[in-house]
């Protein structure tokens, strides 16, 4: 219970990490989201395949943010194995 406790104050470093990862999770989803945009909207067929490229790279980049969230937020319970 402890870790639990511990884990919700704001100077907790696991949370600062925790809420450091969500920030730039939703900066990258914004990006995402312009890169879409740009790739359904844009007329330059040059433009489209720039933002169809940077589309694919933010989904990767989102995917592994999402994996680093995944951990933090494992890392932050009670009696979380570390290996």
């Amino acid at each position: 219970m402890e870790g639990r406790r511990t884990t919700g104050r704001p100077d907790d470093p696991r949370r600062r990490e925790l809420m450091a990862l969500h920030a730039e999770r939703a900066e990258l989803e914004q990006r995402l989201a312009r890169a879409e945009q740009e790739r359904l909207y844009l007329a330059d067929p040059a433009a489209v395949a720039a933002a169809r490229d940077a589309q694919t790279a933010l989904l990767a980049q989102l995917d592994r943010l999402m994996t680093r969230i995944r951990a933090a937020e494992y890392r932050s319970q009670p009696g979380a194995r570390t290996w």
